[in-house]
């Protein structure tokens, strides 16, 4: 990973797709940020005001203030934002 790139997961617990992400993670060996939405609706609020979304898992990859929001668990995209052969912003 580039260590330009910084990655912030936001989970709950009890969350299976949380877990399987936090794996994929570590298996990769990428260290992150967890941001834990339980029984925080605030944090819920700004991933809508964001992504349009509520759920989680959310992973967020990036730098220098800007980041690609992923909502679901797309690992291969996520391995490609990672990896730089896909940039911020959905760029190719």
């Amino acid at each position: 990973m580039s260590s330009s790139k910084k990655i912030v997961l936001w989970s709950r617990k009890g969350c299976q797709a949380c877990q399987e992400l936090k794996a994929f993670l570590a298996e990769k060996g990428y260290s992150y940020e967890n941001v834990d939405v339980e029984g925080r609706d605030y944090l819920r609020d700004i991933l809508e005001l964001k992504y349009g979304v509520r759920h989680v898992p959310v992973v967020e990859i990036g730098s220098h203030g800007i980041y690609e929001g992923i909502t679901d668990s797309d690992f291969a995209r996520i391995e490609r934002l990672l990896s730089g052969s896909e940039r911020s912003g959905g760029e190719s």
